[in-house]
């Protein structure tokens, strides 16, 4: 190989180097396959990759257990997570009691809501939670944000697991039993139109869902700052009426150690236009995933680069 031939290729290769070392990897730990995390986070990937500069992907995961733990180990640069689970990570609180405390978590955006659902029968009489007193009462599976969640509602309207006949059973077999009588109400927590309730309002049982509004829930969301109001839309359910709740939002965390410009850049494109249209045309969440909603429910710090991004649109100071 001539000099000028050895020359060529070598400042070639350090070009390539160069481009491939400025070419940033995000990844997204999201869900299962077949929840709401996996495909959103694959719209989300695919909507704020720029070709050259920063490529984000989606992957598969176990959910926001899993996400935060990836995020503090260096497995991944960014995850789902509910905000309460993100709080609980960041404080050493909650379902991270006498664990590590995962300092380094930090706040990209809140992305919708996954709304808390007390589901009872039609004409059951049962117009609050305080009415569940005496009653059979599912509170969903040990292990699951549902049932940390239920607890704390009951505890914040005056309400002892022992004074409920409580079950500790999944929803699509909480809805079975309350279809069949053979239960009084169930708590869910997630995005809603919930396939398990959505089932049960369409078979003719009749449901309604109970509000948690009032000076309990406002107390409730103070002292727990990754609470939001939400509201769950009248047809939502098939012949439901509309009805105030609290909701946990779904959120993209990623670490401390994150470069600022890159996050500054994701944040700004998940909000662009094209984006934007993307996620309401491809996703019946996608609606939420707004500017607005990305700093509602925030209870960890948020990440340098999209601190950036809130600051310059005016919505934090």
């Amino acid at each position: 190989m001539s000099i000028q031939k050895w020359a060529a290729a070598l400042a070639a290769a350090l070009a390539f180097a160069g481009a491939a070392q400025a070419q940033q990897f995000f990844r997204i730990g999201t869900g299962g396959t077949a929840g709401t995390y996996y495909p959103v986070g694959g719209m989300i990937a695919n909507s704020v990759s720029q070709p050259g500069k920063i490529i984000v992907t989606a992957q598969a995961s176990n959910g926001s257990l899993a996400n935060v733990n990836a995020i503090a180990g260096g497995a991944m640069e960014s995850g789902f997570s509910q905000s309460d689970v993100a709080t609980w990570a960041f404080t050493g609180t909650g379902a991270f009691d006498g664990k590590p405390k995962i300092g380094d978590l930090r706040m990209i955006a809140n992305l919708y809501p996954e709304s808390i659902h007390l589901v009872v029968k039609k004409g059951s009489g049962i117009k609050s939670v305080a009415d569940l007193k005496g009653k059979r009462v599912a509170l969903d599976e040990p292990g699951s944000g549902t049932l940390i969640n239920a607890r704390m509602v009951l505890a914040a309207y005056g309400v002892k697991e022992s004074d409920i006949k409580p079950e500790y059973i999944k929803p699509n077999q909480a809805g079975d039993k309350l279809k069949d009588g053979a239960l009084d109400a169930f708590f869910f927590v997630g995005g809603s139109p919930a396939g398990a309730i959505a089932e049960l309002a369409s078979s003719g049982a009749g449901i309604e869902l109970v509000p948690l509004a009032g000076k309990e829930a406002d107390t409730l969301r103070q002292q727990n700052p990754y609470f939001a109001v939400d509201t769950i839309a009248a047809g939502t359910y098939k012949d439901v009426a509309a009805v105030q709740t609290l909701a946990v939002g779904a959120q993209w965390v990623t670490s401390a150690k994150a470069d600022t410009e890159t996050v500054y850049q994701i944040t700004r494109a998940l909000f662009s236009d094209a984006t934007q249209k993307a996620l309401q045309a491809g996703h019946a969440k996608g609606k939420f995933i707004t500017k607005e909603n990305a700093v509602k429910g925030v209870g960890i710090p948020f990440h340098p680069g999209a601190e950036k991004f809130y600051k310059e649109a005016g919505l934090i100071k």
